[in-house]
């Protein structure tokens, strides 16, 4: 009996460390995808503000930046994974705020996707190379949200993926909303070539600091 219980013990673990092989994690590199925007009409102009819009994950160690750049300007969301502090730098034109977060504050900012609850569906598509399983995910409130996740990827630190942090790999397709629009980002091209440090240094000067609770009550009063 307790050969028996050694030898399977033997092959759990060699089968842990053949699935930890083949799933590669992000280190350090950047992950860019394609914006599509839907609008909920015909009216073209809408989506004008996100036409060439570009979105890029820069990762390295613990840290991330998520930015996405439109005719707008730039957001960047730059998240410490070791203090668990967020910063949010929002750029347009003239107008520059860095919105400081602490963990508790992202949190927060995210408790929408709390609980949620995933369904892994029968249905699998190529993304970027990678073979992507498709689920669908329930929050509290019901809503949902549909998902394209790869199990050969895994980022260090999944802050920047807060919705789908629990799926079992990296969210290689995903919709949000920005305001009104119906925004969809895929995964165009993953690359694990070195990310310069420069990459998380907040800017010293030049932005209007803001607390969340600050910038949470600017948006009430617009």
């Amino acid at each position: 009996m307790k050969k028996r219980i050694k030898t399977s013990l033997i092959i759990l673990s060699l089968l842990g460390a053949f699935n930890a092989e083949a799933q590669k994690r992000i280190t350090e590199g950047t992950i860019s995808y394609d914006i599509v925007v839907n609008t909920g009409n015909s009216n073209p102009s809408i989506a004008d503000m996100f036409d060439g819009a570009t979105s890029i994950v820069y990762l390295k160690g613990y840290q991330t930046r998520f930015e996405r750049v439109s005719s707008l300007g730039v957001e960047s969301t730059i998240v410490d994974g070791k203090t668990g502090n967020v910063n949010v730098l929002k750029e347009y034109g003239e107008q520059k705020y860095m919105i400081t977060m602490t963990p508790g504050n992202w949190k927060d900012a995210n408790k929408k996707y709390e609980g949620i609850v995933f369904k892994y569906e029968n249905e699998y598509k190529d993304i970027a190379g990678y073979k992507c399983q498709k689920a669908i995910g329930t929050m509290k409130d019901g809503t949902t949200i549909t998902v394209f996740f790869t199990k050969d990827l895994v980022a260090n630190n999944r802050e920047f993926e807060y919705a789908y942090k629990s799926l079992p790999g990296l969210a290689m397709e995903y919709e949000t909303t920005v305001g009104s629009l119906k925004v969809t980002y895929t995964v165009s091209k993953v690359n694990f070539g070195i990310v310069p440090a420069t990459k998380f240094e907040l800017p010293k000067s030049g932005f209007r600091v803001m607390t969340y609770e600050e910038s949470n009550n600017a948006g009430k009063a617009n």
